[in-house]
């Protein structure tokens, strides 16, 4: 709620897994239409293309989001923020009450939150818009990098391997271990089992590319 500098990671580990889950469903939904029994080189080569274009156009799209995305945040705590200067002392408690996370609603007293709300008031008058800082360009560039670097490990098979089968097998091999890599990760991250979550991420990689192409996305 408060506008300040405070050191955090670039992208959560649940935002990393995410543009990477992201990244992976946009190549696949390319590469799973290739016939593993018909596909030619000329087939294959306009698969990949597609594919990396196609990252390559979504990984800008959703780095520009990212900032967008965090200039509203960032937009809705300095409003919060001016709000609560501008309230009186029931209302200013009532906005601070409802700025805090669930958890520490029901254990932080009232005298703390008047505490809160005397310190907000305190504070050096708040820059009339938010802003972006360098951190903020960091995260863009990072939500960029794991969207569209994704693709390269799905489709290095392709590369490597002249018959188009084996290649299609090898690929999706490589997704389904980055998908399980992915989701156990964000299990660890999120409290969960980590090779359960592995798993479970598996299937639902797949469900969401098998809707994606019946979609025709």
């Amino acid at each position: 709620m408060v506008e300040k500098k405070e050191r955090r990671q670039i992208l959560e580990p649940t935002e990393r897994f995410s543009e990477i889950l992201f990244g992976l469903i946009m190549v696949l939904t390319f590469t799973c239409t290739l016939s593993a029994a018909t596909g030619d080189r000329d087939e294959v080569r306009s698969v990949l293309i597609g594919a990396i274009g196609c990252n390559l156009a979504w990984a800008i799209v959703d780095a520009v989001m990212y900032l967008l995305n965090t200039l509203g945040e960032r937009g809705r705590r300095l409003l919060t923020l001016r709000s609560v200067r501008a309230a009186d002392p029931v209302e200013g408690r009532r906005l601070v009450t409802a700025a805090m996370p669930p958890v520490l609603v029901g254990i932080v007293h009232e005298a703390q939150v008047e505490s809160l709300r005397e310190r907000l008031i305190a504070l050096p008058e708040p820059p009339t818009r938010p802003t972006l800082v360098a951190d903020d360009f960091l995260g863009a560039v990072g939500v960029f990098l794991l969207v569209f670097l994704s693709t390269f490990p799905v489709v290095i098979p392709f590369l490597l391997i002249g018959e188009t089968a084996a290649a299609v097998r090898a690929s999706n091999a490589v997704a389904l271990v980055m998908l399980f890599v992915a989701g156990s990760a964000f299990g660890r991250a999120a409290g969960y089992r980590p090779w359960r979550t592995g798993f479970w991420m598996v299937a639902l990689g797949v469900v969401l590319v098998l809707i994606t192409i019946a979609l025709g996305g």
